[in-house]
């Protein structure tokens, strides 16, 4: 079950109360003096129109201040409505002119007088009361006796029974005289609704009312709905907004009784909640739980958006009003704090979903707006980039005017603003008198201007080239003593240099892969295209091994010792063995795995494939080939089920349309990124493609002699 959070009311205060109110009874409304004065309503509503301001002709009778009252107009027991009582405040504003006029308005009132007159202050105050969507005014008059006239003291109030308003309703209270002396008061109320008051059994309007609750749900909020089954009600979410009208969220007709649940991501501030029966003329319920909820208020800084507008507008877009404030600031080339242009330049309350403009003559990409509040930096856009192009290495100059046409230059830095003509160690001090001829020269860009200052943005691209040309002699100096140098010492230079390119091979030799290729020699053309991609490999890089380029070993060792010796190098240095089916190599594999017992026919004892299987097959009859070897035959030599099922526990792959794959593979955890390994089987893809175009060629055509070119010499 959950934990009740608050029940909502709408109360006159802070804290949800319960009000018991006063009953009026009377369909007539009625006015009241304070003792001493006189009153008299008159009948009839008046025109609501204030009227421009007069000076007053002496002392005259002004309203102070506004006070209200809720009460209960009855017509009968059980059938009231809603009134608002005011008292109006009444205080002597103002002198006479002429100190006769006041001498003969004092002894007017004397009570020593054989005749006394009956001297007196009259005022008409006027009570404007709007509910949206009535307005009503009255107009009351009022006399003070001659003796309580005393400028600048209150002298009582009047007090009006009353304006009758909608439960929940929010009412506008003005009252002024006529003619008007003064600025007009002004009151603005919230009225409370029927789970405020002690009214559910005397308006008629609260008994089909349905009851609304709301609790947590954990992290979410519920919304729990205390009607009949079978009324049908309304419900409405809104976001109440203080400037511009109300912006409906959500809406919908239910049959009570009902729960609903809102995430917290949902909650802001000025969500409310409206709740009426679906009846003709029924009373509106609202509420606005969450103005004080923490997460409320975390949510509505998260949906806030700060948009610029080029050239020089901005809005920040919120469903709620924000208390906060917008200042510009100056953002710097190089990173850093955003520097404040307040002063000189104002601070802006902010009115949400509005455009506003600051008052700077141009734009600047550097300029950028800030909004915050009290507490921190809550946003910050400079997208006037955008429109204006990227940030630049520009000086913000910020000029000073005072009495006389005395005025002052400073540069604003992260330190603060320094006096341009001034022996500060900053960039600005010392090109303090440069920056000066700038502005007076006109090469500065006048950002805002009014008679206490202006802003100027002054460019530092020439002093930047001049510091780095000094940078590029120095260099180029340096240099040439350097090469002066190298001639008096050219052949130990030489010697160095040989022992780095050496240093240098042996380490890219260490880091590389090892990599063994065993093949079958079936012919010249496929013996070209073994060499062909064995070079191709060694660009990657990787260590390759092969038959082909090691023959005078070959010969010296025999073909079985020399496998031995660089099957046993790869694998001791982590590298792999690369078997390269082809027709003929499948064809001695088959033979092996057919008759294993009987010995086999004789080959080329130059052929390190023939006398590596005794070795290889056991390693894969015995589960130790993967991780130490992988396969590999070309597309258009073999199709991909000739290879025999017994060698593909380990990866085999088809080239060269597998070749990304087979590279990484090979390279292993050295292997590049995705797009860079891409390249390199492009490039060894180029390199295979002439081999390959020969191998299915003619017989007899060009190109398709013996010959094992240029790779074909022992590297070893």
């Amino acid at each position: 079950m959950p934990v009740p959070w608050f029940l909502l009311s709408l109360a006159l205060g802070r804290n949800p109360m319960v009000l018991s109110l006063e009953r009026v009874v009377g369909p007539q409304d009625t006015a009241r003096c304070s003792p001493g004065l006189s009153c008299h309503l008159w009948d009839g509503d008046v025109l609501c129109l204030p009227g421009s301001l007069v000076s007053a002709p002496g002392p005259v009778l002004v309203p102070t201040r506004l006070q209200t009252e809720l009460v209960l107009r009855c017509h009968e027991e059980t059938d009231c409505d809603l009134c608002v009582r005011v008292a109006i405040h009444l205080a002597v504003q103002g002198y006479w002119e002429d100190p006769e006029d006041e001498e003969k308005f004092r002894r007017a009132a004397d009570p020593e007088l054989e005749e006394p007159r009956n001297a007196s202050l009259q005022a008409h105050i006027v009570l404007s009361f709007q509910a949206y969507p009535t307005a009503h005014c009255v107009l009351l008059e009022v006399q003070v006796p001659a003796a309580l006239v005393q400028p600048g003291q209150s002298v009582g109030s009047v007090v009006f029974d009353c304006f009758e308003a909608a439960l929940g309703a929010e009412v506008q209270i003005w009252s002024y005289t006529q003619p008007r002396y003064q600025k007009e008061l002004n009151l603005t109320q919230q009225l409370p609704d029927c789970r405020g008051l002690e009214v559910q059994d005397n308006i008629q309007s609260c008994w089909a009312l349905p009851w609304l609750n709301v609790s947590a749900d954990g992290e979410d909020v519920r919304l729990v709905l205390d009607v009949s089954e079978e009324q049908r009600f309304g419900l409405s979410l809104y976001w109440n907004q203080v400037q511009g009208p109300i912006k409906p969220w959500w809406h919908s007709n239910l049959t009570g009784p009902q729960t609903i649940t809102l995430n917290h991501t949902d909650l802001v501030p000025c969500l409310c909640i409206q709740v009426w029966p679906l009846e003709p003329d029924s009373v509106r319920t609202s509420i606005c739980p969450f103005r004080e909820d923490p997460r409320a208020h975390r949510n509505l800084w998260r949906a806030a958006r700060l948009q610029l507008l080029p050239p020089l507008g901005w809005r920040l877009d919120a469903p709620c009003s924000l208390p906060a404030e917008a200042t510009l600031c100056w953002q710097p080339l190089d990173g850093g704090p955003c520097l404040s242009l307040v002063p000189p330049l104002p601070r802006e309350n902010v009115t949400v979903n509005k455009v506003l403009e600051f008052p700077l003559l141009k734009g600047h990409p550097n300029v950028c707006v800030q909004v915050s509040t009290w507490e921190k930096l809550q946003l910050q856009e400079c997208l006037w980039a955008d429109s204006l192009g990227p940030r630049k290495d520009d000086m913000l100059l910020v000029e000073t005017r005072g009495p006389q046409d005395n005025g002052s230059l400073c540069a604003l830095e992260p330190s603060g603003c320094t006096p341009l003509l001034s022996r500060a160690s900053t960039r600005a001090a010392r090109l303090g008198e440069q920056l000066l001829q700038d502005v007076q020269s006109g090469q500065c860009l006048q950002l805002w201007d009014n008679d206490l200052g202006a802003l100027w943005a002054c460019p530092m691209d020439k002093y930047i080239h001049q510091r780095w040309a000094l940078v590029w002699l120095a260099c180029l100096l340096l240099a040439a003593v350097l090469f002066l140098l190298l001639l008096l010492k050219m052949s130990r230079v030489k010697g160095w240099l040989r022992l780095l390119k050496e240093n240098i091979r042996a380490g890219a030799a260490a880091r590389s892969r090892a990599a063994l290729l065993l093949y079958s020699a079936d012919d010249a053309s496929f013996e070209r295209l073994v060499g062909a991609l064995a070079s191709a490999l060694c660009q990657l890089p990787l260590r390759v091994a092969v038959d082909l380029w090691s023959r005078r070993d070959l010969s010296a060792q025999g073909a079985l010792a020399w496998f031995h010796a660089q099957r046993r190098q790869t694998l001791q240095e982590g590298g792999v063995v690369v078997l390269l089916f082809s027709p003929g190599a499948v064809a001695l594999c088959r033979e092996w795995l057919q008759d294993a017992t009987s010995a086999p026919r004789a080959h080329d004892p130059h052929d390190a494939f023939a006398a590596s299987l005794s070795c290889v097959l056991p390693d894969f009859l015995q589960g130790r080939a993967p991780g130490r070897y992988i396969g590999a035959y070309f597309d258009k030599l073999l199709p991909a089920d000739a290879v025999p099922a017994l060698f593909r526990s380990v990866p085999v792959f088809s080239l060269p349309s597998q070749l990304p794959d087979f590279l990484g593979t090979l390279q292993g955890s050295a292997a590049p990124r995705p797009r860079r390994l891409a390249e390199r089987a492009e490039q060894v893809s180029r390199a295979l493609q002439p081999a390959l175009d020969s191998c299915f060629r003619p017989p007899g055509a060009p190109g398709t002699g013996r010959g094992m070119g240029p790779e074909a010499g022992d590297r070893t």
